[in-house]
């Protein structure tokens, strides 16, 4: 025996005393997190993913790099954290209870969508997402709930009072979630993550998908009308500047891989989006030049 003890810091009771013991102090402890790494999270993830996501389309990165869903859906999951974060203390049991019911419309229409091909038109996967149920990723919701919240969260910053018309707001939201699909999608299908049946008009994308995501979109407006009170949002907005983080990600994944694959359109869509999140004040300079005073 050397004699030496071991430290304080790395026994199981310091450990536990500084994990948080409440909700509160868990969701404290997340903003916090997420407050101090905004340039990681919301530029350095994305830009290096969308590296990686070209690198692996283009055959440069070897086994088991190339695609790797787990790096994926980490990935994913890590940019996701802002918004999770935000939105984190206005979960309740309503909430709780339409975010379920938005989840399982997620899993039961892309179910209906692989084996139908109804109402996107058909398509099959070309690469993996992580685990599979039934043909669908098991990640799904988080790769489409967020979407459609970031959607509404910025169009009720853009809007202002007009939000509080439902015809407004829902007209809205439902469009600019149509918009952020024409981004993604055409960069999803240049990189390979999906594949139409026949192609399509738009950038390899039928107007089947867009008419799609009118229904789906909606579904998931109406949910979140449902689920949160919109004063609370506001509210939450304006004090938690990191909010829409995942959107200044999304612009910069997407965005990014759009151009590279020469699809103009998305591109520019990606920078008009940009541009809302800027006269929103919620693209910050401040995360793209950290080192700057």
């Amino acid at each position: 025996m050397s004699g030496r003890t071991v430290p304080e810091w790395v026994s199981i009771g310091a450990v536990r005393d500084r994990l948080p013991n409440t909700r509160r102090e868990f969701e404290r402890a997340l903003d916090r997190t997420v407050d101090e790494n905004r340039f990681t999270i919301a530029v350095l993830f994305p830009t290096v993913g969308g590296l990686l996501l070209v690198a692996s389309a283009e055959g440069l990165l070897p086994e088991p790099l190339a695609f790797n869903p787990w790096l994926l859906l980490v990935g994913v999951a890590v940019m996701r954290s802002p918004l999770v974060a935000g939105v984190a203390p206005l979960v309740d049991r309503r909430a709780g209870a339409w975010l379920g019911l938005l989840v399982a419309y997620t899993y039961a229409i892309e179910h209906v969508g692989v084996r139908t091909g109804w109402p996107y038109g058909h398509f099959e996967y070309g690469i993996s997402l992580g685990p599979m149920v039934g043909g669908v990723p098991l990640a799904l919701p988080l790769f489409f709930i967020p979407l459609v919240a970031n959607a509404y969260l910025l169009c009720l910053l853009l809007l202002g009072s007009r939000a509080n018309s439902t015809p407004i707001r829902l007209a809205t939201v439902i469009g600019f979630v149509i918009a952020m699909d024409a981004v993604l999608d055409p960069g999803a299908v240049a990189l390979g993550f999906w594949e139409y049946d026949g192609g399509g008009i738009f950038y390899e994308v039928p107007l089947s998908n867009y008419a799609g995501w009118v229904l789906s979109a909606t579904v998931a407006v109406v949910s979140l009308d449902r689920a949160f009170d919109r004063t609370g949002l506001r509210s939450r907005l304006r004090s938690t500047p990191f909010m829409l983080d995942d959107m200044v990600s999304f612009v910069i994944l997407w965005g990014g891989i759009n151009v590279w694959f020469g699809n103009p359109i998305p591109a520019l869509l990606a920078a008009a989006m940009a541009a809302g999140l800027i006269a929103t004040d919620r693209f910050d300079s401040e995360l793209l030049w950290p080192w700057r005073d």
